[in-house]
């Protein structure tokens, strides 16, 4: 199977304009088998309320009849479960969790449009892609920031992106190489399956619920097709001065060199976007003045180096100075990130703090090298040392809390933290 795929992603990456006609036989018992034994039988359940360890107790039957299922067309996904989780902003983020059987049908179409839309994605996307991520993003936006000539930051942000994607839209972008009727029918099947909401059916007018397997794939197919391809050939093309963008699923970032440029790309912005459904968060996009050159440029006139800041997947941009006293944009972890992940920290610790001790400080050491490992990139040494710090002080008041236990003195926490030590901060990723 992985060969047939090879093949595809091959055809797709040497193909001016590639046409896939016959698809939908890959859907076959040896992918479903294989995307059975990758599903993670850990995460929450569907509607139908069943696990991967149950669907797998009667596999072979179970995936036999899928198969048939899907050769008939009788296929018929479920209603997503709608879950709503806390963001960092007080509001709800829905989720839609799919059956467990669905989960298994998804993860094989996924395969499927990646084999096809991988090669054919730019560069510039890091969001939810092999070999991609978060950091890889970071690293990128620091390098433009530092090293170009860039003077001008449009900071923009999709409003409710994943919920507004236009079916219509996405069926005519996967139309452009998908040639396969039944591929794009079974596509069709998810978008219109609907989300359960509190025991209600939702049918789905536009946008895939987040959560689904498939939706992440289908996001990256809808920005390559209306951001990053029109960056390329429109705004980058027509520009006469050093420009970027950096994309992580709905999320990204653009940079120029002469504000009118960053101006007038703005303004096409929120035409292009409106073009395809979707709108700006007027609160949250906006233009900016950032970047080295610009920083440097005002230190040699002895100018002040402060800019305007910016966040990014969870970092703040800022304009420090180096250990030679260089004007530089470096990375923090952004005060929102900072004040939610050690609120969240606290929860975790006032609902855990009866746990023998060893067994808490074991759990807690997880959650600090968690977040280290995100945030520790290069610059940021003190802010995961401060948080490291706050996380120490806010343990010593919940152990002091515990019903019939006694309490610490400071003297006595610190004897304890010899040998429970807390998790030490490490810088895991490197910009430089």
């Amino acid at each position: 199977m992985e060969t047939k795929l090879e093949r595809i992603a091959d055809k797709s990456a040497h193909e001016p304009k590639p046409e896939f006609t016959s698809l939908y036989h890959l859907i076959n018992k040896e992918l479903l088998m294989q995307c059975h034994r990758e599903l993670d039988g850990s995460k929450a359940v569907g509607i139908d309320e069943v696990t991967k360890k149950e669907y797998g107790e009667n596999l072979e039957q179970n995936i036999k009849g899928l198969v048939e299922r899907l050769k008939r067309k009788s296929y018929k996904p479920q209603p997503s479960l709608r879950v709503y989780i806390p963001k960092s902003n007080g509001k709800l983020r829905p989720l839609g969790i799919a059956s467990y059987e669905d989960k298994i049908v998804q993860l094989a179409l996924k395969k499927i449009l990646e084999a096809i839309y991988e090669p054919r994605f730019l560069n510039c996307m890091y969001g939810f892609r092999p070999d991609r991520g978060c950091h890889g993003a970071v690293k990128e936006l620091y390098k433009r920031l530092n090293f170009t000539k860039i003077c001008y930051i449009v900071d923009a942000d999709i409003k409710g992106f994943f919920d507004h994607m236009k079916h219509d839209w996405i069926m005519k972008f996967l139309n452009l190489y998908i040639k396969d009727p039944n591929i794009l029918w079974l596509v069709n099947k998810y978008l219109k399956a609907g989300v359960m909401d509190e025991g209600k059916l939702v049918e789905n007018g536009e946008g895939s619920a987040q959560g689904n397997i498939i939706s992440p794939i289908l996001a990256n197919i809808y920005m390559h097709n209306v951001l990053t391809l029109w960056y390329k050939f429109v705004i980058a093309k027509e520009s006469k001065g050093e420009n970027f963008l950096i994309v992580y699923a709905d999320d990204f970032i653009a940079g120029f060199q002469y504000k009118w440029e960053a101006e007038k790309y703005y303004k096409l912005l929120k035409e292009r976007m409106e073009k395809f459904g979707l709108e700006l968060e007027e609160s949250k996009s906006r233009m900016l003045e950032s970047g080295g050159y610009l920083a440097k440029s005002k230190q040699k006139r002895g100018e002040s180096t402060r800019l305007e800041t910016f966040d990014f997947l969870g970092f703040t941009f800022y304009c420090g100075r180096t250990r030679k006293g260089t004007a530089w944009i470096m990375p923090k972890t952004s005060s929102k990130k900072f004040r939610q992940k050690l609120k969240d920290i606290k929860v975790w610790m006032y609902a855990n703090r009866d746990q023998k001790l060893k067994k808490l400080m074991g759990m807690l050491n997880l959650k600090l090298t968690g977040h280290y490992r995100y945030y520790g990139v290069s610059f940021n040494g003190r802010m995961i040392s401060n948080f490291k710090q706050q996380v120490r002080e806010m343990l010593f008041k919940v152990l002091n809390r515990r019903s019939n236990r006694k309490s610490y003195t400071r003297e006595g926490f610190i004897e304890m933290l010899k040998y429970y030590p807390l998790a030490m901060p490490k810088i895991y990723f490197s910009l430089f």
